[in-house]
């Protein structure tokens, strides 16, 4: 009776990892699938020894497994590093992104492709990136920003202008210019793509190239085009 109580509970436990799983973004399952199907494994290493269906190794087998389940979080952070630290071996410069942040979201645009790509900071929808989320749940989104964030609706709404082009329905809420002031450094530089050693030089050769991409005048965003000059307007005082 007490084993199958155990076992169970460790049925109940995976069946909630799974629910759990399932729920995640996209882009966050792969790991927590990779958890769950240690865990898997170890509940049935755990009833074969229980029952005297494995031998010792069994046990030793469901320590390793354990342990590898533990090292997992420091595996997942350390490969990301491990690819990034390759890629800046290779050509300087590439794929280098402006990063625009709201209270609800955090846009980025790259800088060759002019592409808009984006993440949930807050709210229902928290770490979905935006190239996850259906049309239903680009509005539900909107929605949000509407009642939560006025700079959030216009970042999504410039997503979504690129997303769904010649589309008009989503632009019921009018574009408004960000706010002034409010920018630190970090962030101004983020917005253009540079790091702490720009130089005046930079700076203006960054907001050049992405007026370019963005300029109103162009067919671009009145909203971004406004950050970028904003940016560059506060880091060269």
């Amino acid at each position: 009776m007490p084993k199958l109580l155990l076992l169970l509970a460790i049925a109940l436990a995976l069946y909630i990892m799974f629910i759990r799983a399932r729920a995640l973004p996209p882009h966050l399952r792969k790991a927590q699938y990779l958890k769950l199907g240690i865990g898997i494994a170890v509940a049935a290493v755990l009833f074969l020894t229980l029952t005297g269906r494995m031998h010792w190794v069994g046990a030793a087998l469901t320590g390793l497994l354990v342990a590898a389940r533990q090292l997992l979080p420091l595996a997942i952070r350390l490969f990301p590093m491990l690819s990034s630290l390759r890629g800046k071996s290779g050509a300087a410069g590439a794929g280098q992104h402006s990063t625009v942040e709201s209270a609800i979201l955090r846009m980025h645009l790259d800088h060759e492709s002019g592409k808009l790509s984006g993440e949930v900071l807050r709210g229902p929808l928290q770490d979905w990136l935006l190239d996850e989320l259906a049309r239903n749940q680009l509005e539900d989104l909107l929605h949000y920003c509407q009642q939560e964030d006025n700079d959030s609706v216009q970042l999504l709404l410039s997503y979504l202008e690129q997303r769904f082009p010649g589309e008009t329905d989503f632009g019921s809420t009018r574009q408004a210019p960000p706010e002034p002031g409010g920018l630190s450094r970090r962030e101004a530089l983020a917005v253009l793509g540079l790091g702490e050693d720009a130089s005046d030089e930079d700076i203006v050769q960054a907001h050049r190239k992405l007026m370019q991409k963005l300029h109103p005048d162009r067919g671009g965003n009145d909203y971004l085009a406004a950050k970028i000059n904003q940016a560059k307007d506060f880091l060269l005082g």
